[in-house]
């Protein structure tokens, strides 16, 4: 009989260096890809100009804001579902999921609303550039609806990784990556037949990519009779109790990561106040910080599934020395990533076609943030502990008072006392420290032992 198919599978982690690797590695391809995508848009939008590259970084980090609220779902989902596994409850897996889907296309419906209605007159009234202005609410009028797809994709995430398949993670972000290079180039520039929309091209092209990503995770789990074993698909009854337990896991997570890119938005409005080049150089940043802090990324959320699913087993004593492994190997691939990028600054920075002085600017700016992806390797492993013990509101708790904290550094150093962005980028160093010391401390205490859900 074909595994895939049986009804005894055992989706129970073990607590192993190669278990982690088994989780997390897959889940690093996967991340890594959209984020190489994300980068390719931005050296397509460089190659047009000063004004679209930085536009970019204000359009790039509001649609995250929308991006990490079908996070914060997948998020709170992947822990429930770990649980069920680590309980071994696979027939609840199917109808968990079912509650997911209506729950995302709830949100992505309220998303569209408020872009369309909501952000122009909040654009207008905070950027101080009326070309900036234009250019962003054309650009986020398109790219909105792409967040249907990205909803439902997400998903994938919560299914896979909770039941401990992420390997198949990559195969959806591959086919997502190969449309989004495609037509970042076919639509930004008029090539092959197809009409030259500039800037815009690139939020059509993300738009096709999703829908891509999501068709292809549909065929392999329909393929790889994944569909069948946990029950997908089968019934789409409104279930009020999982419904409602979605909510209670996955609100605060929500809430956390909306703050958390709010304030993103909020650091970017300042240092839009810099000039172009700040902005476009921050823009980068992002990038580079988004891109090579996918291995951190990946640790974290086999931190969630593995944390929760140990639990689920009731092994609580082995999730203090879990946490410690992934730890160590997320640091260990952070440090790598630190050599590299503070060896050869310039070649990462030359790929964006700006220049000389753009790139000397760019330097001092991606050492800071080069060491804040080691005090990230830290500080969000313990935070997804959090998570997956079922604490999302202490993990609400802990992003609060960490925004108020990298929000008070932002004002003051760009705004207030208009210092280099040099110097604002440290707000990541604040951010992330404010993160780990309460996460460390409620993790040792203990109290998340008397956690059940």
């Amino acid at each position: 009989m074909n595994s895939v198919t049986q009804a005894n599978t055992d989706y129970r982690v073990s607590v192993s260096n190669q278990q982690i690797l088994k989780i997390a590695l897959p889940i690093a391809a996967a991340t890594l890809v959209p984020q190489l995508n994300f980068i390719i848009n931005n050296v397509f939008l460089g190659h047009l100009g000063e004004e679209q590259l930085a536009v970019a970084g204000i359009t790039g980090v509001y649609y995250l804001i929308f991006a990490v609220i079908g996070l914060g779902l997948n998020n709170g989902m992947q822990a429930i579902i770990a649980r069920r596994a680590g309980e071994n409850k696979i027939e609840a897996i199917g109808n968990l999921f079912a509650q997911g889907v209506r729950i995302s296309f709830a949100l992505a419906t309220l998303g569209i609303l408020l872009t369309w209605i909501v952000v122009p007159f909040i654009l207008k009234h905070t950027l101080h550039n009326a070309l900036h202005v234009e250019m962003a609410v054309k650009f986020l009028r398109i790219r909105i609806f792409g967040i249907v797809f990205l909803f439902l994709y997400q998903l994938r995430n919560a299914v896979l990784v909770g039941t401990n398949q992420s390997k198949y993670l990559i195969i959806g972000t591959a086919a997502e990556s190969i449309a989004n290079v495609f037509f970042d180039y076919t639509l930004i520039f008029g090539k092959l037949g197809l009409p030259n929309l500039g800037f815009n091209g690139a939020a059509y092209s993300s738009i096709i990519a999703e829908f891509t990503g999501l068709m292809a995770i549909y065929f392999v789990i329909r393929k790889k009779g994944i569909d069948k074993q946990l029950h997908l698909f089968q019934s789409w009854k409104y279930d009020k109790q999982n419904t409602l337990l979605i909510f209670r896991i996955s609100s605060p997570l929500i809430a956390q990561f909306c703050l958390s890119i709010v304030s993103w938005e909020f650091f970017y409005i300042l240092i839009e106040h810099h000039g172009s080049m700040d902005l476009a150089i921050s823009n980068i940043m992002r990038n580079i910080f988004g891109f090579f802090g996918c291995f951190t990324w990946a640790f974290a959320a086999a931190t969630n599934t593995m944390v929760s699913n140990i639990i689920g087993q009731q092994m609580h004593d082995k999730v203090i020395p879990l946490i410690k492994k992934i730890m160590l190997l997320s640091l260990l691939f952070a440090g790598c990533v630190f050599l590299l990028i503070n060896i050869f600054p310039v070649v990462f920075l030359s790929f964006y076609g700006q220049g000389n002085t753009f790139i000397q600017h760019g330097i001092p700016v991606l050492r800071i943030v080069s060491t804040a992806l080691l005090l990230m390797s830290v500080s969000t492993i313990w935070l997804n502990a959090v998570t997956g013990t079922g604490s999302t509101q202490v993990n609400l708790v802990i992003e609060f008072g960490a925004i108020v904290m990298y929000c008070i550094y932002s004002y003051l150093t760009l705004e207030k006392w208009h210092l280099p962005i040099t110097i604002g980028w440290g707000s990541e160093w604040v951010y992330w420290i404010t993160l780990f010391i309460p996460s460390f401390w409620y993790i040792k205490s203990g109290k998340w032992r008397k956690k059940a859900f």
